[in-house]
């Protein structure tokens, strides 16, 4: 069985850290903890984990943030993949830190990521695991929040969060979304 995981973020030093990176962030403690290597290939950096069985594919898209769908889509139709076993991790701002949920469906609820996805595969209808970032900023500027590193007092949380998700992918990839959604929404 293959899975397709896609992290969302963007590419560059100055994003790296960021809230908006946590995709990436959670498939890069992934690889690292599966000795695993990303390469640069199209449209995204590219590794493979193995798991009960199972092949992860990750994918952190190297086309920013608002055209996501397209790397995803590309490796979807290369890996023949179907949409039913892809994992979206994105960063959302209308949870708190702390919190993760994995959705089988649902809106961009105003994320680039997830509306070009959207607008690229036709529905909302794939799993995503939206991680808490917390909406902690001034009206407006939501934009210079995503984009900026997480405090210092959240810092400390983000290894255990990041391992949580990490668990959840792999749940996800071997009893599905219905029962990773019972173990582990709260």
């Amino acid at each position: 069985m293959k899975y397709l995981i896609v992290g969302l973020g963007n590419i560059g030093p100055e994003y790296a850290d960021t809230r908006h990176n946590i995709g990436f962030m959670v498939l890069d403690e992934l690889a690292k903890q599966e000795g695993a290597k990303f390469y640069h290939m199209r449209l995204a950096y590219y590794s493979e984990v193995s798991f009960k069985g199972r092949t992860l594919h990750l994918i952190k898209p190297t086309t920013y943030m608002n055209l996501s769908g397209k790397a995803m889509n590309h490796w979807m139709q290369d890996l023949k993949i179907p949409l039913e076993n892809v994992l979206v991790i994105v960063d959302d701002i209308a949870l708190p830190l702390g919190t993760l949920r994995l959705k089988p469906k649902g809106s961009a609820a105003g994320h680039n990521g997830l509306k070009h996805i959207e607008a690229t595969v036709g529905h909302n209808n794939y799993a995503r695991l939206r991680f808490g970032v917390g909406d902690n900023f001034p009206k407006g500027r939501q934009v210079d929040y995503v984009l900026s590193g997480f405090d210092d007092d959240e810092k400390p949380e983000l290894p255990a969060l990041i391992d949580r998700s990490i668990e959840m992918i792999k749940s996800f990839a071997t009893i599905g979304t219905e029962l990773t959604m019972t173990r582990f929404n709260k």
